[in-house]
């Protein structure tokens, strides 16, 4: 199971990557897409949606359950990954790649700095 350095991680299993701008990547973990299996639609929100840190911003389906998505910044949802819609199982397929769910802008740096750093991460879900 992947866990990538460059990350942050939330306890409800998302990750969040720094883009150097201001704006963050945020998708769910490699531990969350096997323990969903196979994912079959993806809901995000519209770019311009304001999120908030634990607040809930979407949902997964797969073919075991339906999970709540969870931000792990606050701020403004500056891109969706469109892609999605069609190949929702790109979340399997490369959580940390193709997978990404957002981007957001963020209010400030310090909620992504209180994240979970990856040896962190790992120990939470028992690495």
């Amino acid at each position: 199971m992947s866990v990538p350095a460059n990350l942050r991680y939330t306890n409800d299993h998302e990750w969040a990557r720094d883009e150097g701008d201001g704006t963050y990547t945020v998708g769910v973990t490699d531990h969350a897409q096997e323990a969903l299996g196979g994912i079959v639609y993806v809901e995000l929100p519209a770019e311009g949606t304001r999120v908030s840190a634990g607040g809930r911003f979407g949902t997964v389906e797969s073919t075991k359950s339906v999970s709540e998505l969870y931000a792990p910044i606050s701020g403004v949802v500056v891109a969706k990954n469109e892609g999605l819609d069609a190949a929702p199982e790109a979340v399997n397929d490369d959580a940390y790649g193709a997978g990404w769910m957002v981007r957001i802008q963020a209010e400030s740096s310090g909620e992504f700095q209180a994240l979970m750093d990856a040896a962190a991460y790992a120990t939470h879900i028992g690495g």
